[in-house]
């Protein structure tokens, strides 16, 4: 890690990956999640699953590994651990809605402080939706991560009071990690785990969002 400055991709994964309990059945979202793999430590015990009907999906696949029939949800080539099997998936959706899921990992265009998740339109006319599973995960997962910079291209925040675009789910988001920052977000509102080349006062500065220490929170 290198909490002098402000992480990469790969150390925002490893992050995850180290917060992920073990023995876990985990699903990635696509995009920045599925780096999470790469960093799982042989021995976790986690099992991920992917909405397109897989089990026990291993890291990315390189070189000769890669089987272009093996895929993840984001057509992402990727490896099988042993005891790996696959199903249809409509079976794999009744995994993710009937809470067999105990965590996932999602992107996100906006969180909101009370665990309010929007990350699958802009509500800008020239986007393209793209929900994909993300409903189904954002209800039915025990506990959501998400894992996102925490400001736009144009510096605009994507920790919010509330969101402004269309909402996958309502009050469903445990934890956000950040480029700059973990977040413990919910009902009681946003806490700041871990900071990375920003001062809690600058990100306090730069957030809408009242904003509480780890410490603090766990003495109240």
């Amino acid at each position: 890690m290198s909490p002098s400055k402000a992480l990469s991709k790969d150390e925002m994964a490893a992050l995850v990956a180290r917060d992920i309990p073990q023995g876990s059945y985990v699903n990635l979202g696509i995009g920045q999640p599925t780096l999470v793999a790469d960093f799982l430590a042989p021995d976790s015990g986690v099992v991920l699953h992917t909405e397109n009907g897989m089990l026990n999906m291993g890291p990315a696949a390189v070189g000769g590994e890669i089987d272009p029939d093996l895929t993840n949800a984001g057509k992402i080539p990727v490896t099988e651990l042993p005891g790996a099997s696959y199903f249809h998936h409509a079976d794999s959706f009744a995994m993710m809605r009937g809470g067999h899921l105990d965590v996932c990992v999602l992107g996100a265009f906006q969180v909101a402080a009370n665990g309010d998740l929007a990350n699958w339109h802009t509500g800008a006319a020239d986007a393209i939706p793209a929900v994909g599973g993300a409903m189904d995960l954002a209800i039915g997962a025990k506990r959501v991560f998400v894992m996102m910079t925490l400001f736009a291209k144009d510096g605009s925040p994507k920790l919010v009071p509330s969101c402004t675009y269309p909402l996958t789910g309502v009050g469903c988001v445990d934890r956000v990690y950040t480029d700059v920052a973990t977040f413990q977000v919910g009902p009681d509102g946003a806490v700041v785990l871990e900071t990375f080349g920003i001062t809690f006062a600058d990100l306090a500065a730069r957030l809408d969002v009242p904003l509480r220490r780890a410490e603090d929170a766990a003495g109240a």
